[in-house]
């Protein structure tokens, strides 16, 4: 079974995940925009029970566009998000692509906010397009 080692910057904070990911996304929303410093946020969701946590986290929770909102869990050395709970879809975990540092990860199959994406991103043509 695969084994995928996510961790914030200075490695206090970390997620090893069993298994393959349930979903993989890219988010073009303002609120991602902000939080990854980035165009764009890119999130591969677990099941829960195949993620593996170890650290100390601090917790930031907002209230999503649509739904109710996710709890970000993030290094309070470093301030890297390592995690983060999809508030209302408690059997699952949601990790930073970029936490797991593998230029070989997947590409995403759905892409969200796309009215919110800037012009020049150009997300897989296969995904699918949410506006």
């Amino acid at each position: 079974m695969t084994q995928r080692l996510a961790a914030c910057s200075c490695g206090q904070l970390t997620a090893l995940v069993s298994g393959e990911p349930v979903r993989i996304s890219v988010c073009h929303c303002l609120a991602c925009q902000r939080r990854t410093g980035s165009v764009f946020g890119q999130q591969a969701r677990f099941r829960r029970e195949d993620v593996q946590l170890s650290g100390t986290s601090t917790v930031f929770e907002r209230v999503g566009d649509e739904g109710p909102g996710a709890r970000f869990h993030f290094c309070p050395t470093c301030g890297a998000t390592v995690w983060y709970e999809l508030l209302g879809l408690d059997g699952y975990l949601a990790i930073p692509v970029g936490a797991f540092a593998d230029p070989g990860f997947a590409p995403p199959t759905v892409s969200v906010y796309e009215a919110r994406m800037h012009g020049w991103v150009v997300p897989p043509p296969d995904a699918q397009h949410w506006r």
